[in-house]
Formats: structure tokens, C-alpha cells, sequence
């Protein structure tokens, strides 16, 4: 007997309102647009392809052989422990960070372990501050029943939020979300900015006292091992130790390694909130696969090979970045209405498009944002991320565009296809 559905069916009001992801919106329409043949420069995805960066051989050897000795139980629900002495000397020998195995959890990826910060500090109704654009701090914000106080950074401070934009809004906050180097931006903290943030919490902290519930920091640095020329990393702990009793950090080989499927995240911070994440993660089972995990351990344990790996990605992602970069500052220079802010970290190059109120050659005015991203993808055959998607002002003329897919013999292709279709507006 077949049941009818009942179309009204209620489900929770978390579920009822939560917002889905822009950014897959944008994918389906491009994927549906190459399935369709044709081709697309998809510089959308926030991930890597396998075929042009790969994982080290190394660490895919490994995993092998950790599954073919049936490392297929659960793992510690804290992660195993030859990981977490992995990535205490890490830390400690590549990032001068000071973390025992205790004080570090292991999850299945990234947004286990923002998830499980989030939970851990933040109550139904506490002030949560973010700078946008960024990557879902918003989504998370709503899935706690939080407020969200929304910083629009600027491309003056290339999109790092400042002191001077939290101070006002410090001292109802119970958690600041930073990320650097920055999704979607590609840039990253000063020394001075971050200092002045980390100060700016400490002196809350020290005006609350030790009885209230103190301002945390969630800080992921998820992309730190891909420093682009010579830029250099900040992390709060290292320039004001003071803040090690505030600090949560995001962190994995998700990136680094472009392990993005392999899913081995970390975090580092206080023991008793390490211990609550933990005891959260267990009831939710996002933990990172046994031989992923054991494998990571032999890898992350020869720090030479690590550096060798590095330095070959770091190269070949500068490469494409600064392919596009240069390319926008000679259209730039043609008198088109682009431009691209210089490559510092990561995967991303933010770059502008501002063709608002320009007329098609079909006679067509692109006077939204959605206008000139169709536009860009249908004319230019690429397609990039607008700021939007990543809570930014919905007139935002800012984009994302990533490098991760990217073949170096396309930057040129790409950047030539938009020129024509630069050419094409009046």
C-alpha cells in the first residue's frame, strides 16, 4: 500500500529556515552547463583536483597500508593518539605553537570541529562577531540560535576586519570568528591588525573578570601552510601568549596537503574545551577515518618530506594566482572596469568586476551583481564566486576565484576569453 505524502508535514524551524549554500546553487548551474558540453573555466570550487594536485605519494602509500592491516575500527574519540603527538611537534616545530596531545582534537575535516566550537562556547542568544565576506560563519551563528554582529570589511584593509570595526561590538560578544589566510580572500592578518585585535579581547576579558563567561577567539588557519611570497602567517597565541586561554584554532591537512576528501582536521586550545568538543564530536561520530588517521601520523612525523611537498604546491598554486592576477591588471590597464588584489595565501584571488549599468552587445543592462556573474559565465565561459555568497553586500562588485581545478595552461585561455568578453560591452 503506497502512502500518501503530506506536503504540509512540519519539520523543526532550524530546518525549516536554515539557508542553503549559494555557492552550490552557482556550482549546479555550471555543471549542468558542462554537462551540456560546454566548456567552462570553473574557478567556483574551494577544493582541489586530484589529477593536477594530487595528495603526496606518501601519505596515499600509507592509507593504503593502514587499511590492508584492517585499521577499519573506531578510532579514539579524541583522535588517535599517534596523530596528536603528530601534530603537537608540528605545531611546535613549524608553526612555534605549544600544544600537548590533550590539549589537541582530532575530527573527520574542519567543520566538525567549527561545529563543535561553536557548541562548546556559544549559547542560544550569545553575540557572535564575523567579518564578511567569510566562509559560513553565518550558517553556524544560526544553527547555535545566536546573534550575529556582521562586519562588511572592505577592500581597503583587503577584507581583514579590524580592532576598530570589533570594538564596538565587544562587549556584548562571546565569540570572535576570524580566518587567516581568509576564505574567500586569499589574504591575510598583519601583525599590527591581529595584534590589536587579540589586545582588544584581552582587555574584555580582564574588564569582565574571572566570574563571567569570557570572549573567545575561534581562530582557523586552515590555510597557513600555503603562505604565497614571502608573506608571512600570525597566529594570536604566538604574539600574545596571554591569549592561549581564549584561543580555539581550526586547523588539517584539508588544505595543505589538498586532502580535502581524506577528512583529518584538527583543533588546539584550552584542555577543558578541548574535552567538551570531544565529548560533543562523540554524539555526533564525525570522526576522522582510523587509517586516514594513522597514515597522517607517519606522514606529518617526516617533516622533510612535508616541507618538499609544500614547497612543490606552493609553486604551482603561485603559478596559476599570479597568472590571473597579472592578467587582471592588464585589462586593468586596458581601461576595462577590473581589477585583482595581489596573491598572499591560500587558493583564492579576490578580484573585482565591476560591470555594473554596462549594455550586452544583445542590449541587455547588467544591473545586479547575479547580472554580471550570468554574464561572466555565459560571454566569458568562466565562473567565479561572487562576495555574496559568502555574506557580503548583495551589489558587492568583489569575487572569489579559485585555483584549486585549475590547469596552468587555462590562466591564459581564461583570461583572453574574458577579455573578448570585455570588448563585448558598450
Amino acid at each position: 500500500m503506497l502512502f500518501q505524502i503530506n506536503m504540509d508535514m512540519k519539520v523543526s524551524k532550524l530546518a525549516e529556515n536554515i539557508i542553503g549554500s549559494e555557492i552550490i546553487k552557482l556550482a549546479a548551474e555550471v555543471n549542468e552547463k558542462i554537462k551540456n558540453g560546454e566548456t567552462i573555466y570553473n574557478m567556483t570550487i574551494g577544493d582541489f583536483n586530484p589529477k593536477v594536485f594530487p595528495i603526496p605519494a606518501e601519505l596515499k602509500q600509507y592509507i593504503i597500508e593502514e587499511y590492508e592491516a584492517d585499521q577499519t575500527n573506531y578510532p579514539a574519540a579524541d583522535g588517535m593518539l599517534e596523530l596528536r603527538q603528530a601534530v603537537s611537534g608540528l605545531l611546535k616545530q613549524r608553526g612555534g605553537l605549544d600544544y600537548k596531545p590533550d590539549e589537541i582534537l582530532i575530527a573527520g575535516g574542519a567543520r566538525p570541529i567549527i561545529y563543535s566550537i561553536f557548541k562548546a562556547l556559544v549559547d542560544a542568544g550569545d553575540t557572535v562577531i564575523f567579518a564578511v565576506p567569510s566562509w559560513n560563519n553565518n550558517h553556524y551563528t544560526y544553527l547555535n540560535s545566536a546573534k550575529a554582529v556582521v562586519i562588511e570589511a572592505s577592500p581597503d584593509t583587503y577584507f581583514m576586519p579590524t580592532a576598530a570595526n570589533i570594538a564596538p561590538h565587544i562587549q556584548s560578544a562571546n565569540l570572535v570568528a576570524l580566518c587567516s589566510p581568509q576564505n574567500p580572500t586569499g589574504t591575510v592578518f598583519t601583525k599590527e591588525g591581529l595584534t590589536e585585535i587579540c589586545d582588544l579581547i584581552l582587555a574584555e576579558n580582564k574588564r569582565r573578570g574571572a566570574e563571567a563567561k569570557p570572549v573567545y577567539l575561534m581562530y582557523d588557519q586552515i590555510y597557513w601552510a600555503l603562505m604565497l611570497n614571502g608573506v608571512q602567517h600570525f597566529d594570536p597565541v604566538t604574539l600574545r601568549p596571554e591569549m592561549k586561554n581564549y584561543t580555539v584554532f581550526v586547523d588539517g591537512i584539508s588544505k595543505s596537503l589538498a586532502a580535502t576528501g581524506v577528512r583529518v582536521g584538527w583543533s588546539m586550545g584550552p584542555k577543558f574545551i578541548i574535552d567538551k568538543m570531544k565529548a560533543i564530536l562523540t554524539h555526533v561520530g564525525a570522526w576522522a577515518p582510523k587509517a586516514e588517521q594513522l597514515a597522517s601520523a607517519r606522514y606529518l612525523n617526516q617533516l622533510d618530506k612535508y616541507d618538499a611537498f609544500l614547497n612543490v604546491q606552493r609553486e604551482k598554486i603561485n603559478t596559476r594566482l599570479q597568472g590571473f592576477y597579472k592578467g587582471f591588471q592588464m585589462l586593468k590597464a586596458a581601461g576595462h572596469p577590473v581589477d585583482a588584489i595581489a596573491p598572499q595565501a591560500a587558493i583564492y584571488l579576490t578580484i573585482q568586476l565591476a560591470l555594473h549599468g554596462k549594455k550586452t552587445a544583445s542590449g541587455e543592462i547588467l544591473s545586479t551583481t547575479k547580472d554580471v556573474t550570468r554574464y561572466v559565465l555565459d560571454e566569458a565561459k568562466i565562473a567565479v564566486v561572487p562576495f555574496y555568497a559568502f555574506g557580503a553586500n548583495a551589489d558587492s562588485t568583489w569575487y572569489r576565484l579559485s585555483v584549486g581545478t585549475c590547469k596552468a595552461e587555462d590562466v591564459e585561455k581564461a583570461i583572453h576569453s574574458l577579455k573578448d568578453a570585455l570588448e563585448r560591452l558598450h
